[in-house]
C-alpha cells in the first residue's frame, strides 16, 4: 500500500515537471485529442508518460537515458508487462518529438485510429 501512495506522489511530481518534449506533445496534440489521453499515469509499478484506456495505447518519450544498455533493459521488462496487459506502446525519442512533431502526432492518431477499431471489432 505504501508503495501504491509513492507511486501516486511520484506521478503527481513528474506531471508538474514534465520534460520540454512532454509539454509540446501534451499541450499542442494530446490535451485537446478527441479521446482522453491521461499524463504520467499510473498502470502497474509502471508510470507510463500517456495513456488512452479507450485505445489501450501507451505512448513514452525516451530521452538519453532510455539508449544506455540499463535503460533499454529496463524499457524491455517494461514493454513486456504492458503488452502482456494487453497495452500497445509507442516510444519516440525526445529528438523525433521536436524535429519530427507533425509525424509523431500522425503516428499517435494512427494507432489511435487502429486500436479503437479493433477493439470494437471484438467486442461485437
Amino acid at each position: 500500500m505504501e508503495s501504491d501512495h509513492k507511486l501516486t506522489k511520484l506521478s503527481q511530481t513528474l506531471r508538474k515537471n514534465q520534460t520540454k518534449e512532454e509539454n509540446l506533445l501534451w499541450y499542442n496534440f494530446l490535451r485537446r485529442y478527441p479521446l482522453q489521453f491521461r499524463r504520467q499515469y499510473k498502470i502497474g509499478s509502471y508510470i507510463v508518460d500517456f495513456y488512452c484506456h479507450k485505445a489501450r495505447l501507451v505512448v513514452e518519450l525516451d530521452g538519453s537515458q532510455h539508449y544506455d544498455p540499463d535503460g533499454k533493459a529496463r524499457d524491455a521488462l517494461r514493454t513486456q508487462y504492458l503488452e502482456s496487459a494487453g497495452l500497445k506502446v509507442l516510444r519516440f525519442s525526445n529528438l523525433e518529438v521536436t524535429r519530427q512533431f507533425q509525424g509523431v502526432c500522425e503516428a499517435i492518431d494512427l494507432s489511435v485510429r487502429e486500436r479503437t477499431a479493433s477493439l470494437s471489432n471484438r467486442k461485437s
